[in-house]
């Protein structure tokens, strides 16, 4: 039904007047991937910032946060995890999992508990900015090191 009242539509506009309708489709288009394109880049600053503070908190280069890989790299080193994970972190599903450990082994490195981890998880644009521009300090890796030593 709906198809058809389209079409009869379709039939009874101008060349002018279909083309004026889909200038104004093609221009909401643009405004909505241009609105959204906007929002992801204020998140994406919004993230890279929060990072740069944990990252100097742990006395690793702050900038790194705003290179991807390398980014990942310097929380390996903060959490203490091997620099092939990287790899995981690459691999589709399996890096939600590697990200989950991640975040529980950085809430643990600041000196937090598993339930800051988990709102860290959960709550990352709540908990990110409280762990980044808080009091909690770098305590160490939180993982065991190659020597079979303690957690730190």
């Amino acid at each position: 039904m709906l198809l058809g009242q389209l079409q009869l539509l379709a039939q009874e506009m101008t060349d002018e007047e279909a083309a004026v309708a889909a200038g104004g489709v093609l221009a909401a288009i643009v405004a909505f991937i241009a609105t959204f394109a906007l929002i992801l880049a204020g998140m994406a600053l919004f993230y890279c910032v929060c990072f740069w503070k944990v990252f100097s908190k742990a006395d690793q280069p702050g900038w790194a946060a705003f290179i991807p890989i390398y980014n990942i790299v310097v929380m390996l080193q903060i959490v203490g995890r091997p620099t092939w994970w990287v790899l995981l972190c690459l691999i589709p599903f399996v890096n939600f999992i590697v990200f989950i450990i991640l975040f529980l082994d950085l809430a643990k490195s600041y000196g937090k508990d598993t339930m800051f981890a988990l709102g860290l998880i959960l709550l990352t644009p709540i908990f990110l900015p409280i762990l980044a521009f808080g009091s909690a300090q770098y305590g160490g890796p939180s993982v065991l090191d190659d020597s079979g030593g303690a957690p730190a």
